[in-house]
């Protein structure tokens, strides 16, 4: 848990000592097997979405990148990732059209085929677009992984693999910057792994 300080220098320590303690108690097996997931992907040419909300769709679009673009060069075939949350049109007509509750429901039910996968990001667990996105693609028999925060909220229990990381209530950040160092790590493990 975060905790007050009058000093912004034990703040900062604190901080980042619970960033530690938080990465730490991640579940290295859930980790190992969203890269294999990722690999069964960039093997099968299948395409990887994903999908959040606020700072958890600012990450949906950095992973995309990261293991899209970035990652290129370290696959024989690069991972199709796609984010659900960059096109503005798209966005607005669904959640005019469909309801905001179905924003990515709607996307998927244009793009998805089956063998894609799904990466949910949400730090409650509980927005009701990831969770109806996250059910769809679990009815078209395809997999889904979750990055979450607090308790898990609905969402860690619909995933195939959860990666999950356990918080107060609210505490966005931390959970947040977590997420980000997840996206890193992996797309750094590709780099590496392939001498790029």
């Amino acid at each position: 848990m975060i905790k007050r300080s009058e000093s912004i220098h034990t703040f900062v320590a604190g901080y980042f000592e619970y960033l530690h303690e938080l990465s730490k108690r991640l579940d290295t097996n859930a980790i190992a097997f969203f890269v294999m997931e990722l690999e069964a992907a960039s093997e099968k040419g299948s395409a990887v979405f994903f999908a959040g909300n606020g700072g958890s769709a600012a990450i949906a679009s950095h992973m995309a990148n990261d293991l899209g673009i970035g990652c290129r060069r370290a696959f024989r075939k690069p991972i199709r990732a796609v984010s659900l949350t960059d096109n503005n049109s798209t966005m607005t007509a669904v959640a005019n059209d469909f309801g905001y509750e179905n924003l990515f429901l709607e996307q998927l039910k244009t793009l998805y085929r089956p063998g894609d996968k799904l990466v949910v990001i949400s730090a409650s667990g509980n927005s009701a677009n990831v969770l109806n996105a996250a059910k769809w693609v679990k009815e078209q028999g395809g997999t889904v992984i979750g990055l979450t925060g607090f308790d898990g909220g609905k969402l860690r229990s619909i995933c195939d693999i959860s990666i999950h990381v356990e918080t107060s209530k609210g505490e966005y950040g931390p959970v947040e910057d977590i997420h980000m160092i997840l996206d890193h790590l992996i797309y750094t493990w590709f780099k590496v792994k392939a001498g790029a």
